[in-house]
C-alpha cells in the first residue's frame, strides 16, 4: 500500500487508547469509553458501535485532540522527516533522470512540491493527481475510508453527536454545525439515517440529554429557496447534495438555452439562485464540519470534473465561515489506481466479510459464456428463486434480485423474458419493479426511501442508472449485469456488490451473475480501487455468526433417572484419636520505623528514615478450661477429653493466646478425612429450561429466544422447523428452532428419523436435538465424566428420542476418529443403572450420511 498514514495512525490510536484517551479535555475519555461494556473478561463488549466505526472515530479524536487537527500533509511532514521516505509514502515516483536533476541543480523537496501544485503537465506524467489533491487543500480535510456496510452514516452521525456534546460541554474548540453532503439524490433517506442513528447509545447519559435538546435536523428541498434555519444558529445538521448548494454561475448551457427555451432558462436560472441562497446561509453557520458521505463519487473518480464543483463549494465555506474540519467517507479510496493521499484510516472490503459485516460470496459468484441475452436472463432468474425463493430476513423481508442493463432499450427488451420466466416458475409477474431515470417520481422515491419496507412486494428489479452508490438493500441476495459494458466507470463494482450488505441473523450467502466479460470488468476493477482480487474475496470467510433461536416448547418432558451421585462425608474421628503438640510460636513483634523530614537532603525524599526498632509485646493467656470448652465446641468433640490432651502439654494450666490457632489447625488436620461414598438417587432432568432465555414479548405473548454463535462452515447445517412444511412428525421435534446442528451426519439422522415417524409416529412422544444446548441455565441434559487427568467435564448428547411409556433413547453420532471411550464409558454407566427405562445408542457416520447398520438400531428400538 503506497501510503502508510493510515498504519502509523493505528499503531498511535492503539496506544492513546491503553493510555485512557489522554487530552487536555477529559469528557473525550468519558465518551469514547462509553462505547464499549466492561465484562468480567479482558476484553470488552461492544454497546452498539462496530469495530470499524469505534476505531474510525477514535483515529478522528486523536487528530483532533492530540495531533491538533493538523492538515494531512503537515502529518506526512511529521511522520516523514526524511523527504525520500516523504515521496515514497505520498506515492511520488519520479524517474532516475529527474531525480539527478534535482541533486545536481540545488532544487530540493520545496521545489518539487511547489511543481506538483502548478504544473498540470508534470502532474499528468507522473500520475501525481492524488497527491496534488492533498497539497492543494487549505483546511484539514480526512478519508474515512470503510468498505460498505461498515456503516459509514452512523459513523457521520457519531462524530457530530459527539462534537457537539464537546462543544456543549467546553466551548468554542468544537463543532457547532455539520453540513452533509448526501450521495446521489437520496436525501430523505440519509437524513432518515442520521435521524434514527441511536445516539443513546453513542452519548453517555448526561451528554446525551444536552444533545438530543440541543440539535436540529434540516434538510434541503425541491423548490425551497432559503434553508429553513436560523442564521448564526449552532447545532444543525443540515442534509443536501451536490445539485442543491453548490457556487452556480451562467454556463454555456444557460445561453444556448435562451435561443431555445426562455422556460426552461429561467428554471436554470432560479436553480442557480436557490443554490447560491442556501450556500449564503450555510456560510452563516460558526463551527462549522463538512461531511461527505459516499466521499469518492466526488473526491476522487471525477478530479477533472464533479471534484471542482464540491471543491469549490467547500472553499468558499471555508474562507467564509469557520470550518472546523472537512471529514470524507467513502469505500473505494482510490483515484486510476492511486490511494487517495488524505485517507487517515482503512477498513477494507474483505475485513467486513471476515468481520461479518457483509455477506460470505465464497462459491457463488457465476460468470457465463457462449449465452444468448434470453438464456442468461432465463438462467439467472431461475436460479435466484430456487436458491432465494424462500429466504426471508430475520424481519421477514423477501430476498430480492437487481439486474442492471447499461440502457434503458436493453430493459424494455428484457422485461417480458423476465416476467415470463417467472411465471413459467409458477409466481406473478408483478413482482418485477422498472426503474431508471424516466421513472415517474413515486417510483424514484419508493425506491431510493422505501425500498427496505418488510410489506414490499416487489422482488426483482430492473434497473438503468440505478441502485448504486447509496442503496442500501439488505434484502438484496443477489445482482446480474445483463449485458457487457463499453464503458463501465467503476459501475460494474458498485452494481455487482450492492448485494454484499448484512444484517444480524442472515447466514445466507450473496451471489453475483456475471458474464465472463465482466467478470474480468469486476475483478480489475477491484484491483484498482481496493487493491483486492475477486479471488480474495471470493475466497475469503467469515469464521463465525450470530444468530438467533427460538424457543417452540415450553412443556417438553423432563427424563427421569437413576443415577449414583457422588457425595464427600467426613470420617468418622473418636475423641481419643486427637492428638495435640505445643506450638513453637514466637512472641508477636512490631516493627517500628521512625522518619524524619530533612529540608535539605541530599536524597530526592522529603521524608528519610531516621530510626528503626523490633518490639515484643507481651503475650497473654487464657485459662486452659476455656480453650477446652471453645475447641469442643467448634469441632463437636467431648469437651472433658479435650481438656485431658491439652493437660499433658499444657500442666501449668494457661494456654499463650498465639497458640491457639496452631491448636485449631491440628485439630482440623486430624478430622479433615474424608470419602467419597455413591448415593442412588432419583432425578428429573429439564431437556429444556425456559427461564434461561431471553424473555420477549409479541401480539402478548412471551417469545424466548436466546443467541447464538457458529462457525461460518457450519451454517448449511443449520434446520429450521419450517424448512419441514410437508413432514407432521415435525411437530415431535423443533422444541426449538433452528436447530443448530454441529455435522452433516446430524443434519442426516434427524432428517431421516423424522421423514420415518411421518410415516409412522408410534408411540414416540418427542424426539429432540440436545447437542448444542451446553448451558447449565437453558438445560439439565448435561452428563459429568473424568478426563485422563482426572478432571470432571460436563457434555451433551446430541440427540434424545422420548416414548409416551417414559422409555428414552440417547443418540450420540460420531465418526471413528471422534469417538470418545471416555464419555461413552459414563453413559454407558447410566444406562447400566436404568436398564430398563434408558438405552444408549451411538450412531456411526459414513461422510455426510450415518451408517444405515446404526441407523437401523435406533428405529428397532422405536417400533420393535
Amino acid at each position: 500500500m503506497e501510503s502508510f498514514i493510515p498504519t502509523i495512525l493505528k499503531e498511535k490510536v492503539n496506544a492513546w487508547r491503553v493510555n485512557n484517551y489522554s487530552s487536555s479535555y477529559s469528557t473525550i475519555e468519558e465518551i469514547l469509553s462509553y462505547t464499549f461494556i466492561e465484562s468480567e473478561g479482558e476484553i470488552n463488549s461492544l454497546r452498539y458501535l462496530r469495530k470499524p466505526q469505534i476505531e474510525a472515530l477514535e483515529t478522528y479524536w486523536y487528530l483532533r485532540l492530540v495531533e491538533g487537527t493538523p492538515e494531512v500533509f503537515d502529518l506526512y511532514n511529521k511522520f516523514y522527516p526524511d523527504p525520500k521516505e516523504r515521496f515514497k509514502a505520498l506515492g511520488i515516483n519520479l524517474s532516475q533522470a529527474l531525480l539527478e536533476e534535482i541533486a545536481f541543480s540545488g532544487k530540493g523537496a520545496d521545489w518539487l512540491i511547489e511543481k506538483i501544485k502548478t504544473d498540470n503537465t508534470f502532474v499528468k506524467k507522473n500520475k501525481l493527481e492524488a497527491v496534488r489533491e492533498t497539497l492543494d487543500l487549505q483546511y484539514p480535510s480526512y478519508i474515512l475510508a470503510l468498505a460498505m456496510g461498515a456503516g459509514k452514516t452512523v459513523l457521520i452521525g457519531s462524530i457530530i453527536a459527539t462534537e457537539f456534546a464537546m462543544a456543549l460541554e467546553h466551548g468554542n474548540d468544537f463543532v457547532k454545525n455539520a453540513l452533509v453532503f448526501a450521495p446521489g439524490k437520496t436525501i430523505l433517506g440519509a437524513l432518515k439515517e442520521l435521524s434514527d442513528v441511536p445516539y443513546h447509545l453513542i452519548l453517555p447519559p448526561r451528554l446525551y440529554k444536552q444533545f438530543i435538546t440541543s440539535v436540529k435536523f434540516t434538510y434541503t428541498q425541491d423548490g425551497q429557496k432559503d434553508i429553513p434555519i436560523i442564521e448564526g444558529s449552532s447545532y444543525n445538521i443540515v442534509v443536501t447534495n451536490t445539485e442543491k448548494i453548490r457556487i452556480q454561475k451562467p454556463t454555456g448551457k444557460s445561453k444556448a438555452l435562451a435561443f431555445f427555451n426562455l422556460k426552461e432558462k429561467e428554471k436554470e436560472e432560479q436553480k442557480e439562485e436557490e443554490a447560491n441562497a442556501r450556500l449564503k446561509k450555510i456560510s452563516s453557520l460558526p463551527n462549522l464540519a463538512i461531511f461527505s458521505d459516499e466521499a469518492h463519487h466526488t473526491y476522487g473518480q471525477n478530479l477533472d470534473n464533479e471534484l471542482k464543483k464540491v471543491r469549490n463549494t467547500v472553499n468558499y465555506l471555508a474562507n467564509n465561515t469557520s470550518v472546523k474540519v472537512v471529514i470524507n467517507t467513502t469505500g473505494t479510496p482510490y483515484y486510476q489506481k492511486q490511494i487517495l493521499k488524505d485517507v487517515v484510516y482503512w477498513y477494507g472490503l474483505s475485513q467486513g466479510i471476515a468481520d461479518g459485516y457483509l455477506k460470505n460470496i465464497q462459491d457463488s459468484v457465476f460468470a457465463y459464456d457462449n449465452v444468448t441475452d434470453k438464456d442468461y436472463l432465463n438462467i439467472v432468474v431461475e436460479d435466484f428463486f430456487k436458491e432465494y425463493g424462500n429466504v426471508k430476513l430475520p424481519d421477514g423481508s423477501l430476498s430480492k434480485l437487481a439486474i442492471y442493463f447499461p440502457q434503458t432499450e436493453d430493459l424494455t427488451n428484457a422485461r417480458p423474458i423476465v416476467q415470463k420466466k417467472i411465471i413459467e416458475l409458477g409466481l406473478d409477474s408483478s413482482i418485477v419493479l422498472e426503474v431508471n431515470n424516466k421513472s415517474d417520481e413515486q417510483t424514484k422515491d419508493f425506491f431510493n426511501n422505501r425500498i427496505k419496507d418488510v410489506h414490499n412486494p416487489y422482488r426483482v428489479y430492473l434497473l438503468v442508472n440505478m441502485g448504486t452508490e447509496g442503496w442500501n438493500v439488505p434484502s438484496l441476495f443477489a445482482t446480474a449485469l445483463a449485458r457487457k459494458l463499453k464503458s463501465s466507470n467503476n459501475f460494474v463494482l458498485q452494481s455487482a456488490t450492492r448485494c454484499l450488505r448484512q444484517i444480524p441473523g442472515n447466514n445466507k450467502k450473496a451471489r453475483i451473475y456475471l458474464s465472463k466479460d465482466n467478470y474480468k470488468v469486476l475483478d480489475s476493477q477491484l484491483q484498482e480501487t481496493f487493491r483486492e482480487s475477486l479471488e480474495l474475496l471470493v475466497n475469503q470467510k467469515t469464521d463465525l455468526i450470530e444468530d438467533k433461536i427460538t424457543l417452540r416448547a415450553i412443556d417438553v418432558p423432563k427424563v427421569l433417572i437413576k443415577k449414583k451421585v457422588p457425595k464427600v462425608v467426613r470420617k468418622d474421628l473418636a475423641n481419643k484419636e486427637i492428638k495435640f503438640t505445643k506450638p513453637s510460636v514466637r512472641d508477636i513483634q512490631v516493627h517500628k520505623t521512625v522518619y524524619s523530614v530533612k529540608s535539605k537532603s541530599i536524597v530526592k525524599e522529603v521524608l528519610t528514615e531516621s530510626d528503626y526498632e523490633i518490639i515484643n509485646l507481651h503475650t497473654e493467656y487464657i485459662d486452659i478450661y476455656q480453650v477446652a470448652n471453645e475447641l469442643s465446641s467448634i469441632y463437636r468433640l467431648d469437651d472433658f477429653k479435650i481438656f485431658e490432651k491439652l493437660k499433658e502439654i499444657y500442666p501449668e494450666g494457661d494456654i499463650p493466646t498465639p497458640h491457639i490457632p496452631p491448636l485449631k489447625e491440628q485439630i482440623e488436620n486430624q478430622t479433615s478425612k474424608y470419602e467419597t461414598i455413591f448415593e442412588d438417587v432419583e432425578i428429573a432432568l429439564a431437556i429444556v429450561k425456559p427461564d434461561g432465555f431471553n424473555k420477549t414479548y409479541e401480539d402478548g405473548k412471551i417469545i424466548y429466544t436466546a443467541e447464538i454463535m457458529y462457525h461460518k462452515s457450519k451454517a448449511e447445517n443449520l434446520l429450521k422447523y419450517e424448512d419441514l412444511k410437508e413432514f407432521n412428525s415435525r411437530e415431535l421435534s423443533f422444541h426449538y428452532t433452528p436447530y443448530n446442528l454441529d455435522s452433516k451426519p446430524e443434519k442426516n439422522f434427524i432428517s431421516k428419523l423424522i421423514d420415518a415417524l411421518n410415516e409412522d409416529p408410534d408411540d414416540i412422544k418427542g424426539i429432540y436435538f440436545t447437542g448444542a444446548l451446553t448451558d447449565y441455565k437453558k438445560t439439565d441434559f448435561l452428563f459429568e465424566y473424568k478426563d485422563e487427568k482426572g478432571k470432571w467435564h460436563a457434555y451433551t448428547p446430541d440427540f434424545v428420542i422420548v416414548k409416551k411409556n417414559k422409555k428414552v433413547l440417547i443418540v450420540e453420532i460420531k465418526g471413528e476418529p471422534y469417538k470418545d471411550n471416555l464419555k461413552e464409558i459414563a453413559l454407558r454407566e447410566i444406562e447400566k443403572q436404568n436398564k430398563d427405562f434408558i438405552k444408549y445408542e451411538i450412531v456411526s457416520t459414513i461422510s455426510d450420511t450415518v451408517d444405515l447398520t446404526d441407523y437401523n438400531k435406533v428405529k428397532k428400538w422405536i417400533y420393535g
